[in-house]
């Protein structure tokens, strides 16, 4: 499986592709798409669309895993957050792609086993896991990562349990009738 995660922003926005199965992967590409803070809203999200469908038609995910936004401080920050992360929902969709989104402490507790670990920890581990020499920079890049390595490894079992839960739900629906 081929997951693309997005660590959303407008100023900087992350993403990291693995690939593999649960307890297993492997680095594939990270990077960030930067956004100029003095270009309007709109050209600044059309860039990040456009980046982000460069990348779906290159890499061929599997699927994509974008951070849940979370309420912060400054309003104009969790708002250009939830912008740029309905954006890489859109192009999931777009291309028929199934979308997670994950919080940060889930991510943090999947890849560190700590749900409050720093951006530093996150790193480290994403590096280990990945048995890379040092953490994709900047750390967005390495966020974005480490929600890829999260989905992988949550997501699969996710879908599994959903899938059982809608067979167990038709079986019983087929019991019914029956009855």
């Amino acid at each position: 499986m081929l997951v693309l995660g997005v660590d959303p922003g407008l100023t900087r926005c992350g993403l990291g592709v693995v690939s593999g199965r649960p307890g297993r992967a492997e680095f594939v590409e990270a990077g960030v798409i930067r956004t100029p803070a003095g270009l309007a809203t709109p050209q600044r999200l059309l860039q990040i669309e456009a980046t982000l469908e460069e990348w779906v038609e290159r890499l061929r995910p599997d699927a994509v895993a974008v951070e849940q936004v979370f309420a912060q401080h400054n309003l104009w920050t969790v708002i250009g957050t939830a912008q740029a992360a309905g954006v890489a929902l859109l192009v999931a969709a777009r291309h028929g792609l199934p979308a997670a989104t994950h919080t940060p402490s889930e991510v943090k507790a999947a890849i560190t086993g700590s749900g409050r670990a720093d951006k530093a920890q996150v790193g480290l581990m994403v590096t280990r896991i990945l048995h890379l020499t040092e953490a994709p920079r900047p750390a967005d890049a390495a966020d974005a990562v480490a929600l890829a390595i999260c989905h992988l490894w949550r997501g699969h079992a996710d879908a599994r349990l959903a899938e059982r839960v809608e067979a167990e739900r038709r079986r019983q629906a087929g019991v019914r009738r029956a009855a």
